[in-house]
């Protein structure tokens, strides 16, 4: 059972979440959107995240956490 919450969901997983960008982001909820953000696993939803946020939002702060996010998710693929 513990094998199970330390690995990293697949695209696929992440995609059958069914949470679009606009779901991810659209609240002003800090601790929400670091919740949905946290559990962006692969760069292409990470990448329609900050598409979403440019062209909707611009919050300057959720583009900082979707950066920091996006350097987190490089250092895994290093790992």
């Amino acid at each position: 059972m513990g094998d199970d919450a330390d690995r990293t969901p697949s695209r696929e997983e992440n995609s059958r979440s069914g949470l679009t960008p606009k779901q991810r982001l659209g609240t002003a909820n800090p601790r929400l959107l670091d919740a949905c953000i946290v559990t962006i696993h692969d760069m292409e939803t990470l990448q329609e995240c900050v598409a979403y946020e440019n062209q909707h939002e611009q919050r300057v702060p959720i583009l900082e956490m979707l950066a920091r996010r996006a350097e987190e998710l490089r250092e895994e693929d290093e790992s």
